[in-house]
């Protein structure tokens, strides 16, 4: 059973109850002890500027100037103080948006696991056993004397198969309790056996079912047309007398359910004039452990395997067919972009501050757009690719940003802060070549910012400020 799907470890997420409660605390405890600093000063300069007003002048400028000051320094706290809310609220609403991103991608591979795990459908290549007494010596000790007494006991021994020539047909279904594939398996194999021994024609032929099966039918071996009778349930060897020199053929056939992919395992045999065809009647079937066929051929939706081993071929792992799922590509960089966006947001504001005269009002709104086209971008990533969603979002970002000028030459300042500062680093988190397009987008805000203020070019005009 798979692990249910997990977030970022140590990454605060706002879905969560007990965090949100967290935040929330000390959110207030921040606030509150920051306006109580500024009442604090304000009051403090409040009071000296009241007991010194009927001192010498000169004392009386230098409180007028610490007041401006302080007004001016308040001005500033504004701008500041927005930009740490937007900041702060950015930060928890990304780490938020990369948490649940990262459960869903984790959720989308466990799923497709989940699809294509389980047993699988194994089955052992057939052994031809014969039994053989061979002499053993051991010591014993009777009436305290060591006594050596030889004896025989019997060993089983193994034949190696004259030939396997095999037939696997394989369906993939749903299975309805466990949501995942399942194959039906219809088998057929014919089995040379040759006595090459001397004074031995009795053997055992073991040709037990696949394992890993929920569902068994159909099971029958022949010998040279004869059905043979299993005698004991569970027991699935076959007694058979095969004289010196001579050959027989068995035939065995079934039809089973269960696994998600199925294998042929030699289990340590040499294989001799072997072939097995596995056909495949489902899309995104493949060959298993590495084992590459001799022949592969594709009709429709169904992909017939070859393998053939001429003579003395040791297989040592099983091989056979399984169900191949498109792999997940590009995993975990969303996450890593939301986590990074707030730094990114910050670069942006910079830009825009050195770049053209922002309001309270503008930077709230430019906040919200920049915050509002990553949580699109989150969640159109999920159903299309993500450089071409950005892409889209982009358009609409430059266009909004076009507004924060009052003029076509702060706009065309906004735009151009707005691509070197958020279109270009985003994009650049979510191709390949991230450190390029990031040295790109830093070249290209350097270039602005000292052509803006070097060079003396696109300077804008006093009514532009």
């Amino acid at each position: 059973m798979s692990e249910p799907a997990q977030g970022i470890p140590g990454i605060p997420d706002l879905t969560h109850p007990t965090e949100l409660l967290q935040f929330g605390t000390h959110a207030l405890k921040a606030s509150l002890l920051l306006v109580f600093l500024v009442i604090a000063l304000g009051v403090a300069i409040a009071l000296i500027n009241f007991s010194l007003r009927r001192n010498q002048p000169e004392e009386a400028i230098f409180i007028d100037e610490w007041a401006i000051r302080y007004s001016q320094l308040l001005r500033g706290l504004q701008h500041l103080f927005l930009l740490l809310v937007l900041l702060v609220a950015g930060f928890f609403l990304c780490s938020t948006l990369s948490n649940r991103y990262h459960h869903w991608e984790q959720a989308k591979v466990a799923q497709v696991a989940e699809s294509v795990a389980g047993d699988r459908l194994e089955q052992v290549a057939p052994q031809v056993r014969y039994v053989v007494k061979v002499p053993y010596t051991y010591t014993t000790q009777v009436n305290n004397k060591l006594v050596k007494v030889n004896e025989t006991r019997e060993e089983n021994r193994y034949l190696t198969l004259a030939g396997s020539q095999i037939q696997v047909k394989i369906d993939q279904t749903p299975d309805v309790q466990n949501r995942r594939a399942v194959y039906r398996v219809d088998y057929a194999a014919d089995y040379k056996v040759i006595n090459q021994l001397q004074n031995i024609n009795s053997f055992f032929f073991e040709a037990p079912p696949p394992n890993g099966y929920s569902l068994l039918a159909g099971y029958q071996i022949e010998q040279s047309g004869k059905k043979l009778q299993q005698i004991n349930p569970g027991d699935y060897g076959f007694p058979f007398r095969l004289q010196p020199g001579e050959e027989t053929n068995f035939r065995l056939t079934y039809k089973a359910q269960g696994g998600s992919r199925w294998v042929y395992s030699a289990d340590g045999q040499l294989l001799k004039n072997f072939r097995l065809v596995a056909t495949a009647n489902f899309p995104g079937a493949d060959f298993a452990s590495g084992i590459v066929p001799n022949e592969i051929a594709g009709e429709g939706q169904s992909t017939q395997f070859t393998w053939t081993f001429d003579d003395n071929v040791a297989v040592k792992n099983p091989f056979g067919v399984f169900t191949n799922t498109n792999p997940i590509r590009h995993t975990g960089i969303l996450p890593r972009l939301l986590l990074l966006a707030p730094a990114l947001f910050l670069w942006w504001m910079l830009l825009l501050y050195l770049s053209l005269p922002m309001s309270l009002k503008n930077i709230a709104v430019a906040g919200g757009i920049f915050f509002a086209c990553l949580l699109a971008l989150t969640y159109m990533s999920r159903i299309m690719n993500p450089q071409l969603a950005w892409t889209l979002i982009s358009l609409i970002l430059l266009t909004l940003t076009w507004g924060l000028g009052s003029s076509r030459r702060a706009s065309l300042a906004a735009v151009i802060c707005t691509i070197a500062g958020a279109v270009l680093p985003v994009f650049g988190l979510l191709v390949p070549y991230s450190g390029l397009t990031l040295s790109l987008a830093g070249l290209l805000s350097a270039i602005w910012l000292a052509v803006r203020h070097w060079y003396g070019w696109h300077k804008l005009q006093p009514q532009d400020r």
